[in-house]
């Protein structure tokens, strides 16, 4: 009789241990000059069919789940937390990056408190091409389980 419970509350344990829930929070921030650009921290508050969104490729034939427009695909649930841009009227501003390190680690530790994981992180830029461009942007991805 011991066996079996002790083997029925490993059982339980390993199947809670093993299902894992992902969030993805991306950071946007702003490499247009004058601050004229928006600094983001975005965290979606919406779950997606993604079958509904998919479409499947077989013998030169497409196969969709369902017609899906653009306005389908977009969520209206997100939070939206704002950053200082990179730029400030005479160049890299380093208090605003050193401010956007401070909110983006206190964003880090609610999530942590909230039970969230950071497991990885990736980045990238669109940056300045010159003297007629003066756009960019650079965006990091965190991906969290629980």
């Amino acid at each position: 009789m011991k066996k079996s419970v002790v083997l029925f509350s490993v059982l339980l344990i390993s199947i809670f241990s093993f299902s894992q829930e992902y969030k993805v929070v991306t950071i946007v921030e702003s490499i247009v000059p004058m601050g004229l650009g928006r600094s983001r921290i975005i965290e979606n508050r919406t779950e997606q069919d993604v079958s509904a969104l998919t479409t499947e490729r077989t013998d030169g034939k497409t196969s969709e789940q369902g017609k899906v427009s653009r306005n389908d695909v977009k969520v209206d649930e997100f939070v939206e937390t704002k950053l200082l841009n990179f730029y400030s009227a005479v160049g890299i501003n380093f208090q605003n990056i050193a401010s956007n390190d401070a909110v983006i680690t206190a964003k880090i530790n609610e999530l942590a408190k909230d039970g969230w994981k950071l497991t990885f992180v990736t980045s990238g830029v669109e940056s300045d091409a010159g003297e007629k461009d003066g756009a960019g942007i650079f965006i990091t991805r965190l991906f969290f389980t629980r």
